[in-house]
């Protein structure tokens, strides 16, 4: 039959497009933190990130003794920004007010999410560095399901994403955070 193996090359350029060619193997150097609000998810995201060979540091809370979120964003962003972790999971109540506080520093890109669309897809496009996670929004699975796909997701580095965080970036120096 004509044209059968254009069809062929074409097929097999598809399923090597569709693989999933952004996941980050190795090993990640992550630090984890949490406020009163996130005490209880933080020890399952722990053990799940540990499982999977990675690297984790532990940036408390270390009760359920009420403290404030802003701190521990503080916290992973110094941890970020000093290059002792790549990424980090910071996770409060909600998932907002950890993420708003994150994103006050220069070079954070924090992302909440409570689906594994968001958690892969903010690291594909926006090369967030901060997924933050809402313990009274998710449960613990599907928590530890998102930090395992947030962990394995890579930057895909296409120009329109570049450009796209370039701009941040310069709202970051134009508006000083």
């Amino acid at each position: 039959m004509p044209g059968v193996g254009r069809w062929k090359r074409g097929l097999r350029s598809l399923q090597r497009s569709l693989r999933p060619r952004f996941l980050y193997h190795g090993q990640v150097n992550l630090t984890v933190a949490s406020d009163h609000g996130g005490f209880p998810l933080k020890a399952r995201i722990i053990e799940e990130l540990q499982r999977l060979g990675h690297q984790v540091t532990d940036l408390g809370t270390n009760s359920a003794v009420p403290v404030d979120y802003p701190d521990y964003a503080c916290n992973v962003a110094r941890e970020i920004l000093a290059g002792r972790a790549t990424r980090a999971v910071l996770i409060c109540g909600s998932g907002a007010g950890a993420c708003v506080a994150a994103n006050k520093f220069r070079g954070i890109r924090a992302a909440t999410c409570h689906d594994s669309f968001s958690a892969r897809q903010c690291v594909e496009d926006d090369d967030c560095n901060v997924l933050c996670l809402g313990a009274r929004v998710i449960g613990p699975e599907l928590a530890a399901d998102l930090a395992r796909i947030y962990v394995n997701a890579k930057f895909s580095g296409a120009e329109r994403h570049r450009r796209r965080i370039g701009k941040i970036a310069a709202f970051e120096a134009e508006f000083g955070k």
